[in-house]
Protein backbone atom coordinates (compact mmCIF):
# COMPACT_ATOMS: atom_id res chain seq x y z
CA UNK A 1 0.00 0.00 0.00
CA UNK A 2 1.11 3.31 -0.55
CA UNK A 3 0.20 6.25 1.13
CA UNK A 4 1.08 10.06 -0.68
CA UNK A 5 1.24 12.73 1.68
CA UNK A 6 3.23 15.60 3.14
CA UNK A 7 5.59 14.49 6.01
CA UNK A 8 3.57 16.36 8.73
CA UNK A 9 -0.05 14.97 8.45
CA UNK A 10 -1.47 13.94 11.44
CA UNK A 11 -5.02 13.50 9.56
CA UNK A 12 -3.17 10.64 7.88
CA UNK A 13 -1.72 9.24 11.06
CA UNK A 14 -5.21 7.99 12.01
CA UNK A 15 -5.61 6.34 9.32
CA UNK A 16 -2.05 4.81 9.25
CA UNK A 17 -2.27 3.84 12.84
CA UNK A 18 -5.24 1.74 12.00
CA UNK A 19 -3.62 0.25 9.18
CA UNK A 20 -0.28 -1.01 11.60
CA UNK A 21 -2.70 -2.23 14.12
CA UNK A 22 -3.98 -4.67 11.20
CA UNK A 23 -0.32 -5.51 9.74
CA UNK A 24 -1.58 -3.53 6.50
CA UNK A 25 2.08 -2.82 4.54
CA UNK A 26 2.46 0.50 4.24
CA UNK A 27 5.12 2.84 2.20
CA UNK A 28 4.52 6.24 3.23
CA UNK A 29 6.18 8.93 0.42
CA UNK A 30 6.02 12.81 -0.56
CA UNK A 31 7.58 12.44 -3.55
CA UNK A 32 7.25 15.99 -4.41
CA UNK A 33 9.76 16.66 -1.87
CA UNK A 34 11.92 13.55 -1.40
CA UNK A 35 12.51 13.07 -5.20
CA UNK A 36 14.75 16.03 -4.12
CA UNK A 37 16.08 14.69 -0.82
CA UNK A 38 17.62 10.97 -1.77
CA UNK A 39 14.26 9.14 -3.16
CA UNK A 40 14.16 8.04 -6.30
CA UNK A 41 11.18 6.51 -8.74
CA UNK A 42 11.90 4.61 -12.19
CA UNK A 43 9.88 2.70 -14.52
CA UNK A 44 10.65 0.61 -17.16
CA UNK A 45 8.44 -0.51 -20.19
CA UNK A 46 9.10 -2.43 -22.45
CA UNK A 47 8.53 -5.68 -24.67
CA UNK A 48 8.79 -7.73 -21.16
CA UNK A 49 6.01 -5.52 -19.85
CA UNK A 50 6.20 -2.95 -17.30
CA UNK A 51 8.37 -2.76 -13.20
CA UNK A 52 9.05 -0.02 -11.27
CA UNK A 53 10.40 0.78 -7.99
CA UNK A 54 9.89 3.54 -5.66
CA UNK A 55 13.13 3.86 -2.95
CA UNK A 56 13.01 6.06 0.22
CA UNK A 57 14.89 6.72 3.17
CA UNK A 58 13.32 3.41 4.61
CA UNK A 59 12.67 0.93 1.65
CA UNK A 60 12.08 0.36 -1.87
CA UNK A 61 8.56 -0.14 -3.16
CA UNK A 62 8.02 -2.68 -6.41
CA UNK A 63 5.31 -0.59 -7.62
CA UNK A 64 3.85 -3.47 -9.62
CA UNK A 65 2.84 -4.89 -6.02
CA UNK A 66 0.84 -1.92 -4.95
CA UNK A 67 -2.88 -2.42 -4.43
CA UNK A 68 -3.76 0.94 -2.77
CA UNK A 69 -2.67 4.54 -3.24
CA UNK A 70 -4.38 7.04 -0.92
CA UNK A 71 -3.26 10.28 -2.26
CA UNK A 72 -3.89 12.16 0.56
CA UNK A 73 -1.84 15.57 0.57
CA UNK A 74 1.43 15.41 -0.94
CA UNK A 75 3.81 18.45 -1.53
CA UNK A 76 3.57 20.24 -4.93
CA UNK A 77 6.20 19.40 -7.59
CA UNK A 78 9.58 20.89 -7.09
CA UNK A 79 12.65 21.44 -8.31
CA UNK A 80 15.74 20.65 -6.74
CA UNK A 81 17.05 23.92 -4.65
CA UNK A 82 19.59 24.62 -6.77
CA UNK A 83 17.69 25.44 -9.68
CA UNK A 84 16.64 28.64 -10.46
CA UNK A 85 14.24 30.57 -13.55
CA UNK A 86 13.56 28.24 -16.69
CA UNK A 87 15.76 25.36 -15.45
CA UNK A 88 13.76 25.05 -12.38
CA UNK A 89 10.63 25.57 -14.02
CA UNK A 90 11.61 22.38 -16.42
CA UNK A 91 12.36 20.41 -13.61
CA UNK A 92 8.93 21.18 -12.12
CA UNK A 93 7.16 20.18 -15.36
CA UNK A 94 9.37 17.21 -16.43
CA UNK A 95 8.60 15.65 -12.34
CA UNK A 96 4.61 16.64 -12.35
CA UNK A 97 4.27 14.66 -16.33
CA UNK A 98 7.34 12.06 -15.58
CA UNK A 99 7.11 11.04 -11.96
CA UNK A 100 3.80 11.95 -11.61
CA UNK A 101 2.72 10.10 -14.80
CA UNK A 102 4.25 6.96 -13.31
CA UNK A 103 2.34 7.14 -9.64
CA UNK A 104 -0.60 7.91 -11.64
CA UNK A 105 -0.91 4.68 -14.12
CA UNK A 106 -0.10 1.62 -10.88
CA UNK A 107 -1.62 -0.95 -12.61
CA UNK A 108 -4.44 -2.77 -10.95
CA UNK A 109 -3.73 -0.28 -7.52
CA UNK A 110 -7.16 0.68 -6.28
CA UNK A 111 -6.80 4.79 -5.38
CA UNK A 112 -8.47 6.93 -3.20
CA UNK A 113 -8.65 9.11 -5.10
CA UNK A 114 -6.91 8.90 -7.99
CA UNK A 115 -4.84 12.18 -8.83
CA UNK A 116 -6.40 12.48 -12.09
CA UNK A 117 -10.09 12.49 -11.07
CA UNK A 118 -9.63 14.93 -7.96
CA UNK A 119 -8.21 17.47 -10.49
CA UNK A 120 -11.21 17.46 -12.59
CA UNK A 121 -13.38 17.39 -9.67
CA UNK A 122 -11.90 20.48 -7.81
CA UNK A 123 -13.23 23.00 -10.24
CA UNK A 124 -15.57 24.90 -8.96
CA UNK A 125 -17.84 25.20 -12.29
CA UNK A 126 -17.58 21.55 -12.66
CA UNK A 127 -18.69 20.96 -9.09
CA UNK A 128 -21.89 23.12 -9.76
CA UNK A 129 -22.69 21.45 -12.38
CA UNK A 130 -22.33 18.40 -11.65
CA UNK A 131 -24.47 19.03 -8.06
CA UNK A 132 -27.44 20.47 -10.17
CA UNK A 133 -27.26 16.71 -12.07
CA UNK A 134 -26.88 15.17 -9.00
CA UNK A 135 -30.48 16.43 -7.86
CA UNK A 136 -28.86 18.59 -4.83
CA UNK A 137 -30.11 22.40 -4.22
CA UNK A 138 -27.85 24.52 -5.54
CA UNK A 139 -28.02 28.45 -4.58
CA UNK A 140 -28.14 30.62 -7.48
CA UNK A 141 -24.64 31.32 -8.70
CA UNK A 142 -22.59 33.48 -11.25
CA UNK A 143 -18.66 33.57 -12.40
CA UNK A 144 -18.21 36.08 -14.07
CA UNK A 145 -15.35 38.69 -15.61
CA UNK A 146 -18.05 41.28 -16.54
CA UNK A 147 -18.71 44.18 -13.59
CA UNK A 148 -21.99 44.91 -14.59
CA UNK A 149 -23.27 41.44 -15.02
CA UNK A 150 -21.83 40.65 -11.33
CA UNK A 151 -23.36 44.25 -9.92
CA UNK A 152 -26.70 43.21 -11.36
CA UNK A 153 -26.76 39.59 -9.99
CA UNK A 154 -25.73 40.84 -6.30
CA UNK A 155 -28.82 43.42 -6.76
CA UNK A 156 -30.77 41.11 -7.71
CA UNK A 157 -30.74 38.66 -4.71
CA UNK A 158 -33.19 39.25 -2.24
CA UNK A 159 -31.23 37.69 1.31
CA UNK A 160 -28.15 39.06 -0.44
CA UNK A 161 -25.29 38.15 -2.05
CA UNK A 162 -21.48 36.79 -1.06
CA UNK A 163 -17.99 36.48 -2.74
CA UNK A 164 -16.30 33.08 -2.80
CA UNK A 165 -12.77 32.62 -4.48
CA UNK A 166 -12.61 30.27 -7.30
CA UNK A 167 -9.37 28.42 -5.76
CA UNK A 168 -7.28 28.76 -3.29
CA UNK A 169 -4.25 30.54 -4.51
CA UNK A 170 -1.40 31.80 -2.44
CA UNK A 171 -1.72 35.69 -1.37
CA UNK A 172 0.54 37.41 0.99
CA UNK A 173 0.11 41.07 2.31
CA UNK A 174 2.64 44.05 1.85
CA UNK A 175 4.36 42.26 4.61
CA UNK A 176 4.93 38.67 2.90
CA UNK A 177 2.21 37.18 5.65
CA UNK A 178 0.20 34.97 4.06
CA UNK A 179 -3.34 35.85 3.60
CA UNK A 180 -6.77 33.50 3.58
CA UNK A 181 -9.45 34.91 1.42
CA UNK A 182 -12.88 34.06 2.71
CA UNK A 183 -16.71 33.68 1.55
CA UNK A 184 -17.62 37.07 2.22
CA UNK A 185 -21.14 38.67 2.14
CA UNK A 186 -20.82 41.55 -1.32
CA UNK A 187 -22.38 44.77 -1.64
CA UNK A 188 -23.29 45.80 -5.44
CA UNK A 189 -22.24 49.06 -5.09
CA UNK A 190 -18.67 47.71 -3.52
CA UNK A 191 -18.45 45.66 -6.68
CA UNK A 192 -15.45 47.42 -8.92
CA UNK A 193 -14.20 47.19 -12.49
CA UNK A 194 -11.27 44.86 -11.08
CA UNK A 195 -14.01 41.81 -11.50
CA UNK A 196 -12.56 41.96 -15.47
CA UNK A 197 -9.52 40.98 -14.30
CA UNK A 198 -10.32 37.31 -13.46
CA UNK A 199 -13.59 35.04 -13.55
CA UNK A 200 -15.17 36.26 -10.20
CA UNK A 201 -17.77 33.72 -8.26
CA UNK A 202 -21.21 35.27 -6.64
CA UNK A 203 -23.87 33.52 -5.04
CA UNK A 204 -26.73 33.82 -3.48
CA UNK A 205 -26.71 34.06 0.57
CA UNK A 206 -28.58 30.78 2.11
CA UNK A 207 -30.83 32.03 4.94
CA UNK A 208 -29.00 29.13 6.79
CA UNK A 209 -29.69 27.50 10.11
CA UNK A 210 -26.32 25.59 10.34
CA UNK A 211 -23.49 24.28 8.10
CA UNK A 212 -22.81 20.29 7.56
CA UNK A 213 -19.41 18.52 6.54
CA UNK A 214 -20.46 15.21 4.80
CA UNK A 215 -17.65 12.95 4.18
CA UNK A 216 -18.27 10.17 2.02
CA UNK A 217 -15.94 6.88 1.64
CA UNK A 218 -17.61 5.03 -0.77
CA UNK A 219 -21.25 4.18 0.07
CA UNK A 220 -20.42 4.76 3.82
CA UNK A 221 -21.11 8.63 4.85
CA UNK A 222 -20.24 10.75 8.14
CA UNK A 223 -22.21 14.19 8.62
CA UNK A 224 -22.00 16.82 11.29
CA UNK A 225 -23.94 19.81 12.08
CA UNK A 226 -21.58 22.91 12.44
CA UNK A 227 -22.74 26.01 14.39
CA UNK A 228 -20.69 28.55 13.88
CA UNK A 229 -20.99 32.82 14.39
CA UNK A 230 -19.48 33.47 11.16
CA UNK A 231 -20.69 33.23 7.69
CA UNK A 232 -17.31 30.89 6.51
CA UNK A 233 -16.91 28.52 9.66
CA UNK A 234 -13.58 27.75 8.31
CA UNK A 235 -12.28 31.42 9.49
CA UNK A 236 -12.16 30.91 13.14
CA UNK A 237 -12.85 26.99 13.88
CA UNK A 238 -12.15 27.64 17.48
CA UNK A 239 -15.76 28.94 17.90
CA UNK A 240 -17.57 26.33 16.18
CA UNK A 241 -19.26 23.46 17.54
CA UNK A 242 -19.50 20.29 15.42
CA UNK A 243 -22.57 17.38 16.41
CA UNK A 244 -23.06 14.53 14.39
CA UNK A 245 -25.95 14.76 12.09
CA UNK A 246 -27.93 11.85 9.80
CA UNK A 247 -27.99 13.09 6.34
CA UNK A 248 -31.63 13.22 4.71
CA UNK A 249 -32.29 10.19 1.97
CA UNK A 250 -32.53 12.95 -1.15
CA UNK A 251 -29.05 14.17 -0.50
CA UNK A 252 -27.55 10.37 0.40
CA UNK A 253 -28.64 9.53 -3.05
CA UNK A 254 -27.17 12.72 -4.45
CA UNK A 255 -24.14 12.17 -3.09
CA UNK A 256 -23.71 8.50 -4.83
CA UNK A 257 -24.71 10.15 -7.76
CA UNK A 258 -21.61 12.79 -7.41
CA UNK A 259 -19.52 10.54 -6.25
CA UNK A 260 -20.02 8.57 -9.65
CA UNK A 261 -19.92 11.63 -11.78
CA UNK A 262 -16.38 12.28 -10.74
CA UNK A 263 -15.48 8.84 -10.21
CA UNK A 264 -14.38 9.27 -6.24
CA UNK A 265 -14.10 6.92 -3.68
CA UNK A 266 -13.60 10.06 -1.17
CA UNK A 267 -14.99 13.74 -0.90
CA UNK A 268 -16.49 15.94 1.90
CA UNK A 269 -19.14 17.48 0.97
CA UNK A 270 -20.31 21.22 3.19
CA UNK A 271 -23.78 22.58 3.07
CA UNK A 272 -25.69 25.17 4.35
CA UNK A 273 -29.20 24.12 5.96
CA UNK A 274 -31.78 26.61 5.75
CA UNK A 275 -34.27 27.63 8.27
CA UNK A 276 -36.52 25.18 6.75
CA UNK A 277 -34.10 22.16 6.78
CA UNK A 278 -33.49 22.42 3.16
CA UNK A 279 -29.74 21.30 2.50
CA UNK A 280 -28.15 23.30 -0.01
CA UNK A 281 -24.90 22.17 -1.71
CA UNK A 282 -21.79 24.54 -1.60
CA UNK A 283 -18.64 22.51 -2.58
CA UNK A 284 -16.58 19.23 -2.66
CA UNK A 285 -13.15 18.74 -1.66
CA UNK A 286 -12.40 15.25 -3.51
CA UNK A 287 -9.10 15.54 -0.29
CA UNK A 288 -11.05 17.45 2.21
CA UNK A 289 -10.14 17.40 5.56
CA UNK A 290 -12.39 15.63 8.37
CA UNK A 291 -9.51 14.86 11.21
CA UNK A 292 -11.80 18.05 12.92
CA UNK A 293 -14.67 16.62 13.81
CA UNK A 294 -15.64 14.93 17.29
CA UNK A 295 -13.13 12.02 17.61
CA UNK A 296 -16.04 9.37 17.29
CA UNK A 297 -17.18 10.25 14.23
CA UNK A 298 -13.28 10.88 13.09
CA UNK A 299 -12.34 7.58 14.14
CA UNK A 300 -15.33 6.20 12.08
CA UNK A 301 -14.26 8.15 9.08
CA UNK A 302 -10.68 6.80 9.56
CA UNK A 303 -11.71 3.15 9.60
CA UNK A 304 -13.87 3.39 6.67
CA UNK A 305 -10.78 4.89 4.90
CA UNK A 306 -8.70 2.07 6.05
CA UNK A 307 -11.54 -0.03 5.07
CA UNK A 308 -11.16 1.26 1.05
CA UNK A 309 -7.18 0.53 1.33
CA UNK A 310 -6.83 -2.79 2.82
CA UNK A 311 -10.06 -3.90 0.27
CA UNK A 312 -7.51 -2.43 -2.34
CA UNK A 313 -4.58 -4.35 -0.71
CA UNK A 314 -6.04 -7.24 -0.31
CA UNK A 315 -7.51 -8.27 -4.08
Amino acid sequence: MLVLTCSYDPTADIVLRILAGRGVPVVRADPGAELHQGAALTAHYGADGRRGTLTTASRTLDLDRVRSVWYRRPSPWSAPPDLAGQDADFARAQAQWGAGGILAALPGAHYVNHPWRIRAAEHKPAQLDAALTAGFAVPDTIVTTDPDQARAFCAQQPGGAVYKPLWNSPYRDEDGRPLQVWAAEVDPREIGDGVAACPHLFQAKVDKDFDVRLTAVGQELFAVRIDSPDLDWRRRQDLMTCTPIAAPAPVRRSVARYLAHFQLVYAAFDFAVDTAGRWHFLEANAAGQWAFVPSPTAEAIATAIANQLEKGHAA
